[in-house]
């Protein structure tokens, strides 16, 4: 994973040194397997391993270094001021097994032009290429939360609604989609998609569709927000042979809590870069993951390191 030391330094309070900070990252697990010097910015590529899936991003990585240096940990600023009622967009998650939970934000009047130079140039450091304004800021905040986002063309989803389900929800053995990179794929019977009230629109947690994209003629769109079962993630990436900056999070597991945290910052930085109304949050969520409470007594784990610093 690449981490902008600069970008890095927006959600930390306190100085951080370069030096001190590769050598602590790599002490706690965090390997960082080079440095490199890119514009007038230091990259670091991390080696983050599969079972810490909650430093995929720049504000996971900020926790580990605030956690080592006692520094003060800064969140991203967001704040939806005025939303307006959406009730006649739908979204059904036809198979829960699968999407645990699904939300989505509508902005309608936005404005979809390149990006400014800070954005573009943030995304360049983390090795992600620029596209639009709108699209941008979903892979902004991909980078920040490591929560996926999609943005689809909300006037190119037939019959105002989103419906999660596999090709076998819908009585199907089959179904093709033209992904984002303009490849016709076939995916079978299990693989999780994204419909709308006709088609498949995405293959969930991959690649969305040609059919929905956000381009220069897009004034309406809808953002998601969801989380999938790793397992069908990895299965159906695998299969296709097709990784994304998006499946390597979700097959790894992403904080289904944190969704909404996601949705909203996207939202507000979309109506700050490209104007438009943002309507309130559509969030469906029929399966809850278990919140596991650990004990940790710290007179016991003072006393245990005592002991095993003596022998």
């Amino acid at each position: 994973m690449k981490v902008p030391f600069i970008w890095l330094k927006d959600y930390i309070e306190g100085e951080l040194e370069l030096g001190k900070l590769t050598d602590s990252l790599t002490m706690v697990g965090l390997e960082v397997g080079g440095v490199e010097k890119f514009q007038d910015d230091v990259v670091l590529d991390l080696e983050i391993t599969p079972n810490r899936a909650d430093c995929l991003s720049l504000l996971g990585i900020a926790r580990e270094v605030k956690a080592i240096f006692g520094l003060r940990l800064k969140k991203p600023y967001f704040k939806i001021y005025k939303e307006l009622k959406e009730p006649n967009f739908k979204i059904s998650i036809v198979n829960p097994a699968l999407c645990y939970r699904y939300a989505g934000r509508v902005v309608k009047g936005v404005k979809v032009t390149s990006s400014p130079d800070w954005l573009k140039k943030k995304l360049e450091l983390a090795g992600i290429r620029s596209i639009n304004n709108i699209v941008d800021v979903t892979n902004y905040v991909l980078l920040e939360y490591g929560h996926p986002l999609h943005a689809f063309d909300l006037d190119l989803l037939e019959g105002s609604q989103i419906r999660v389900g596999t090709p076998a929800d819908f009585g199907k053995e089959y179904e093709e989609i033209v992904t984002l990179d303009g490849v016709k794929r076939k995916l079978s019977i299990d693989d999780l998609l994204i419909w709308d009230a006709v088609k498949p629109v995405a293959i969930a947690g991959v690649m969305g569709g040609k059919n929905t994209e956000v381009t220069q003629k897009t004034t309406n769109i809808l953002i998601e927000s969801a989380y999938f079962k790793p397992e069908s993630i990895r299965k159906t990436s695998k299969k296709l042979g097709l990784s994304t900056e998006a499946s390597y999070r979700f097959e790894r597991g992403t904080d289904i809590e944190a969704l909404k945290d996601a949705l909203d910052r996207s939202a507000f930085l979309i109506q700050e870069l490209a104007g438009g109304e943002i309507y309130e949050v559509i969030d469906v969520y029929p399966v809850k993951i278990p919140v596991k409470e650990i004990s940790f007594n710290t007179k016991k784990n003072k006393q245990f390191y005592r002991i095993t610093a003596y022998w």
